[in-house]
C-alpha cells in the first residue's frame, strides 16, 4: 500500500512514484507513435485511408468508460472487503487475548496464556502467508517452537488447525472450572468470527473476476486507443498526439489499477499491507500480556510503500 503525505495540486500533477506509469509507458509510447503516423499520413495525403470519423469514438468512449467503471467498482469492492475482514481479525484476536488474561478464575498459568496468545499471533501470520502463497515456517517456529511448528506445517489447512488448538485450550480451561459455559460460549463466538473472516479472505483470493469479462475490457480498451488518433487527426490536427495519449492514459491506467485491486492480498505496490497489519495485531496482543519488547511498528519506506 502506498502511504504518502498529502501534496498540493501542482506537485500531484508530477507524482510518478508508485503510479501505474511503469506498466503503461510502453503502450502509451506505441499510441504516441501511431498518433504521429496518423498526423504524418493526414498531412501527406488527403486520401489517407485511416482517416476516420470521430463520431463513433465519442459513443464508444462513453460506453467504454461506463464498462471500465463497473469493473473498477467490482475490483475495489474486493479490496475493501479484504480490508474489512482484516479489521475483524484485528478486533477478534485482541478480544481473545484480553479474555485469556482477565477472565479465567482461578487465573490460568502464565505459560498457558502466552501459548494461547502466541497461537493467535501464529494464526494471523499463517493466514497472511496462505493468502500470499509464501512459506510460513519461520513465523511458526518463532511463535510455537519447533515441535508444534512441525505439527502445524503437516496440516493441509493451517489457519483452521491453529484455531482448533485455541479451542482446545479454552475447553481445557472449562474442564478445570476456570470458565463457565457462558464464558466459553463468548470465547467460541470470537473464534467463529476469526474462522469466518479467514474464510471470506480465502473466498476473495480464490475467486477471481471472470476471465472473459477482463479479456473483453482489455481488448476493447486497447483497440479503442489504437484507432483513436485516426479518428481525431482530421478535427484537431497537430494536437492529436497530446490528446490521444491523455485519453489513452486515463483508460489504460483505470484498467491497470483494477487489475491490481482484483487480488488485494498480493504484493503489488497498491495491495493491502498484510505484513504491517499482522505486526500491528501481534503488537496489540503482546502488549496485553504486558510485554515491553514489542516488534517495531511497520512504517512506509523511503518510497512511501507499506508492505
Amino acid at each position: 500500500m502506498i502511504v504518502r503525505p498529502k501534496t498540493g495540486w501542482f506537485r500531484m500533477l508530477f507524482a510518478w512514484e508508485h503510479s501505474v506509469r511503469n506498466t503503461i509507458l510502453a503502450p502509451l509510447g506505441i499510441i504516441f507513435l501511431l498518433s504521429l503516423a496518423a498526423l504524418w499520413g493526414y498531412r501527406r495525403s488527403d486520401a489517407f485511408f485511416l482517416c476516420l470519423s470521430p463520431v463513433p469514438f465519442s459513443l464508444i468512449g462513453v460506453a467504454l468508460a461506463i464498462f471500465a467503471s463497473f469493473r473498477n467498482n467490482a475490483c475495489y469492492e474486493r479490496y475493501w472487503e479484504g480490508r474489512k475482514q482484516w479489521g475483524v481479525l484485528s478486533c477478534a484476536t485482541r478480544d481473545l487475548a484480553r479474555y485469556a488474561v482477565t477472565v479465567p478464575s482461578p487465573a490460568a498459568a502464565p505459560s498457558d496464556v502466552r501459548h494461547l496468545v502466541n497461537t493467535l499471533a501464529a494464526f494471523v501470520h499463517v493466514l497472511k502467508h496462505q493468502l500470499r502463497g509464501t512459506d510460513p515456517s519461520r513465523a511458526l517456529h518463532e511463535f510455537l517452537g519447533d515441535a508444534h511448528a512441525r505439527d502445524v506445517l503437516r496440516r493441509a489447512h493451517r489457519p483452521q488447525y491453529l484455531l482448533t488448538c485455541v479451542q482446545r485450550q479454552l475447553a481445557s480451561w472449562r474442564r478445570d472450572a476456570r470458565i463457565d459455559d457462558i464464558l466459553l460460549a463468548a470465547a467460541l463466538a470470537h473464534l467463529d468470527r476469526l474462522s469466518q473472516a479467514a474464510g471470506a479472505c480465502e473466498r476473495i483470493r480464490t475467486t477471481p473476476v471472470p476471465y472473459p469479462y477482463e479479456v473483453l475490457l482489455h481488448r476493447t480498451t486497447y483497440f479503442y486507443c489504437v484507432l483513436l488518433p485516426f479518428g481525431l487527426v482530421e478535427s484537431i490536427g497537430w494536437a492529436t498526439p497530446i490528446v490521444t495519449v491523455f485519453i489513452a492514459y486515463a483508460f489504460l491506467a483505470l484498467h491497470t489499477i483494477a487489475g491490481e485491486l482484483e487480488d488485494p492480498f498480493g504484493q503489488d505496490a497498491n495491495d493491502l499491507p498484510l505484513d504491517a497489519l499482522s505486526i500491528q495485531i501481534e503488537r496489540a496482543m503482546r502488549d496485553t500480556l504486558g510485554d515491553r519488547d514489542l516488534p517495531p511498528a511497520a512504517v512506509p519506506d523511503a518510497r512511501y510503500r507499506l508492505d
